[in-house]
């Protein structure tokens, strides 16, 4: 049963990593010793999932700095996300992206992570923090119409970097609560 604290589901999935061939996948022990932030989209070519993904290639660089990498899933084709991304945004593309698009054909990383649509064959907007020994320490599932705040997951990983006690609206840069 997936739950936070405990260990992430193992993964390997088709990825754009290599966008012209499409013949790299990505594993979860790719991101051993990194922090990975890690979320569901239901589908390519749709109107808010462009929006998150294009907010998370933005920033990019800030989840580098805080030690974390960033992959985005949908239960669509490599084929799909490669021409998602060759298309340019005014045509309804994404565009170039900072980090890779994984394919979850199968479903199966999606049943395991408890964010598919068994009946739409499709993922809800999951997203997992997971730290760099592969254990789970942050979910939030959104409905399918409600983007994420990429400044929030930002915010999160940051505090749960400090290993500390961080109050509600706690902020990059403040300490942590004193236990005790």
């Amino acid at each position: 049963m997936l739950q936070v604290t405990k260990r992430a589901p193992d993964f390997e999935m088709p990825s754009t990593k290599d966008l012209k061939a499409l013949k790299e996948n990505v594993r979860l022990s790719d991101y051993k010793g990194k922090w990975l932030v890690l979320f569901f989209y239901p589908l390519d070519f749709t109107f808010v999932c462009p929006t998150e993904i294009r907010a998370f290639s933005e920033k990019y660089d800030e989840f580098k700095k805080a030690g974390a990498e960033v992959l985005a899933i949908s239960t669509d084709s490599v084929f799909s996300h490669r021409a998602w991304i060759t298309t340019a945004p005014e045509k309804g593309g994404l565009g170039p992206l900072n980090f890779p698009l994984a394919s979850d054909i199968t479903k199966d990383v999606s049943r395991d992570y408890g964010v598919l649509l068994e009946d739409k064959g499709i993922a809800l907007r999951g997203l997992f923090i997971v730290d760099p020994d592969g254990m789970l320490q942050y979910e939030v599932v959104h409905a399918l119409n409600v983007g994420r705040s990429v400044d929030e997951t930002l915010r999160v990983l940051e505090a749960l970097k400090t290993g500390g006690l961080c109050a509600a609206d706690w902020k990059p840069g403040q300490k942590p609560l004193q236990a005790g």
